[in-house]
C-alpha cells in the first residue's frame, strides 16, 4: 500500500478510518491503514485478547506448496461452494492467500514449521492439498491475534477504545459518517465493520456469545444492503455434553485430517470425515437420526495429541479420555456466510461503509465455505478494504448531528432457542414462517432469506424442497435497505458503492 501523510481535509476530530471490532479482520485493516499513514480508531467492545478470532482453531489456506497451486485452490473453493461462488472473489483469495501469509510472517506471527524448516501444512475437509498454515496447532487465533494486537497497541496512529460498543452507524442513509458508541461519536471518513458472524444466534453454536451479527443489524439500521443470511455452516465435530459448558466447544477439522475418524452407534465409519462440510454434516445428521440418538463417534485414537495440546486440554477439562473411545460429538452453528453485501474492496452500497471478514458477504464462500477459506479472507480482503478506506471521498464537514439516543437490540435467549429450532440444519416453511415474528432483527431476515431460497443446496436444506435447483446457480439472496429479500445474479457492488 502506497504511504501518505495523514489528511488534512477531515473535520476536526475526526479518523481517517474508524473500525468497529478487533479481531484478525479489524485489527490487520488497523495496521494496513496506519502504516500508510491513516488516522485510525479501533472500536473493541472486548479486550483485544478475548475476540472470537483469538479462539480460532483453524488456520490459513493458502497454496504454497511446491504441488500446490491456487487455480487447484480455486477449483477446491468452487467445488465446495455448490455453484454460487463469485468467481471474480475466488479469484482474488487463492492468488492473494500466498503473499497474506508472507505478510503475516514478516509482521513475526510464527506458523508452525516441520523437520525441514519449511512450514507444515495441514489437510481440511475439502481441499486436494495440504494447505493448512497453522501456528500452535489447533492456536493459530491465539497466535495471530496476540502478534497483531501488540502492534496495534504500539502504533502511533491506532487508538484503541477497549470497552467501547458500537451502538449504531453515524448515517443519513445516503452515507455514513462514522459510528455511535456508549461513549460517544465516533467521527470518520470511513467506517469499517469488522464485528464478526453471527452463529451464536444459533443456540447450539461454537461461537462465543457476542457473534450475533453485529455488524450486519448495523448496516441493514443505516441503509447498507446484507446478503445471503440463510447460509449458515454448521461445523461437524463440536461436543456433545448437553447440560455442560462444554457442549458444542469445537474439535478442528484438523484431526480428521490427521486420522480422526466418524462412527455411528455401532462402532463403524459412515462418511468420507475430509468431504467438504455441509457434506460431512449431512451425513452425520442422517445417522444421528437412524441410530436415534443425541450424537455420533469422533475416534481421535489414530491421532498423536501432542500435536493439538488445546484439543487434549478441552478434552481432559471435559472429564473425557480420547484413548478409551470415541467422543461424542455433533453438528453445531459455526460460520455465518451470509453478511453485510460488499465488492472486492470491502465496500457496502452505502458510500462511506466498508465490511471485512465474517461480517462482510463478497460471494467467495458461495453456499458452503471451503475449511480455512476465513481467515484468509480477513488477510487479503483486509488489505484490499485498507486501501479503499483510506481512498475515501472527503465526508461533509457539516454532517446531520448522530441519533442520541440509538438502539442495539440484543437478542434473547427464546431468539437463540428459536433460530436453532426454526431454521436449524434443515428447514421447513412452517417453522421459518413462524421465525418472521421474533423480535431480534437479524433472525427475521434469516427466516426470510431462507425462505426465499426454495432450494437445497450447501449448507441450506429445506426438507420440501431437497434439490437443488439449477435456476438459482450463481443466484444469491439480497435484503435490500427496506428489509424486503430478492434473488439477484451476482454482480459488482462497487459501481453503486461510492466510497
Amino acid at each position: 500500500m502506497t504511504s501518505r501523510s495523514p489528511s488534512t481535509d477531515r473535520r476536526d476530530g475526526a479518523a481517517d478510518v474508524a473500525i468497529v471490532g478487533a479481531g484478525a479482520a479489524g485489527l490487520h485493516v488497523a495496521l494496513e491503514a496506519a502504516e500508510a499513514g491513516g488516522r485510525v480508531v479501533v472500536i473493541s467492545r472486548k479486550p483485544l485478547n478475548e475476540t472470537a478470532s483469538f479462539h480460532a482453531q483453524g488456520g490459513l489456506a493458502a497454496a504454497v506448496a511446491a504441488d500446490d497451486s491456487p487455480s487447484r485452490h480455486a477449483e477446491d473453493t468452487f467445488n465446495a461452494g455448490r455453484g454460487i461462488c463469485c468467481p471474480a472473489a475466488v479469484e482474488v483469495l487463492v492468488a492473494e492467500a500466498p503473499a497474506a501469509v508472507e505478510a503475516l510472517m514478516r509482521r513475526g506471527v510464527r506458523f508452525d514449521l516441520g523437520a525441514d524448516g519449511e512450514l507444515a501444512l495441514g489437510l481440511e475437509g475439502g481441499h486436494s492439498a495440504r494447505r493448512i498454515v497453522h501456528a500452535g496447532g489447533a492456536e493459530t487465533g491465539r497466535a495471530l491475534t496476540s502478534r497483531l494486537a501488540a502492534l496495534v497497541a504500539e502504533h502511533e496512529l491506532i487508538e484503541v477504545r477497549e470497552g467501547a460498543s458500537a451502538l449504531a452507524l453515524w448515517s443519513d442513509g445516503e452515507r455514513c459518517h462514522g459510528v455511535v458508541t456508549d461513549e460517544g461519536p465516533v467521527a470518520a471518513a470511513a467506517t469499517v465493520l469488522a464485528t464478526g458472524g453471527g452463529a451464536a444466534l444459533w443456540e447450539r453454536t461454537t461461537n462465543p456469545r457476542g457473534a450475533i451479527g453485529a455488524g450486519a443489524v448495523l448496516a441493514a439500521a443505516a441503509g447498507a444492503e446484507l446478503a445471503d443470511l440463510e447460509l449458515c455452516q454448521f461445523h461437524p465435530t463440536a461436543l456433545a455434553l448437553p447440560g455442560t459448558g462444554f457442549d458444542g466447544k469445537l474439535i478442528t477439522e484438523a484431526v480428521r485430517g490427521e486420522g480422526a475418524l466418524l462412527v455411528g452407534a455401532d462402532g463403524r465409519r459412515f462418511t468420507d470425515e475430509l468431504a467438504p462440510r455441509d457434506q460431512v454434516t449431512a451425513a452425520i445428521l442422517d445417522r444421528i437420526a437412524a441410530d436415534g440418538a443425541g450424537a455420533v463417534g469422533l475416534d481421535l485414537r489414530p491421532v498423536p495429541l501432542e500435536r493439538f495440546p488445546a484439543i487434549a486440554a478441552l478434552l481432559s477439562a471435559a472429564g473425557i479420555e480420547p484413548a478409551a473411545g470415541p467422543v461424542p460429538i455433533a453438528p453445531a452453528a459455526h460460520y455465518l456466510i451470509g453478511g453485510v453485501r460488499t465488492d472486492l474492496d470491502g465496500r457496502s452500497t452505502l458510500a462511506g461503509l466498508l465490511a471485512v471478514g465474517e461480517a462482510s458477504c463478497t460471494g467467495l464462500h458461495g453456499a458452503n465455505r471451503l475449511a480455512s477459506n476465513s481467515l484468509s479472507e480477513c488477510f487479503v480482503f483486509g488489505t484490499r478494504a485498507a486501501a479503499a478506506a483510506l481512498g475515501a471521498a472527503a465526508a461533509d464537514p457539516a454532517p446531520p448531528d448522530p441519533d442520541p439516543d440509538p438502539r442495539f437490540p440484543a437478542p434473547t435467549e427464546e431468539t437463540r432457542h428459536s433460530v436453532w429450532t426454526l431454521a436449524g440444519p434443515v428447514r421447513d416453511p412452517e417453522r421459518l414462517e413462524r421465525l418472521r415474528a421474533d423480535p431480534y432483527p437479524l433472525a427475521r431476515l434469516i427466516a426470510a432469506s431462507a425462505l426465499a431460497r426454495e432450494e437445497s443446496r450447501g449448507v441450506h436444506r429445506r426438507s420440501d424442497r431437497p434439490l437443488i435447483d439449477p435456476a438459482l446457480d450463481l443466484r444469491h439472496t439480497v435484503v435490500g435497505v427496506g428489509g424486503e429479500v430478492r434473488i439477484d445474479r451476482w454482480p459488482p457492488v462497487g459501481a453503486a458503492a461510492r466510497v
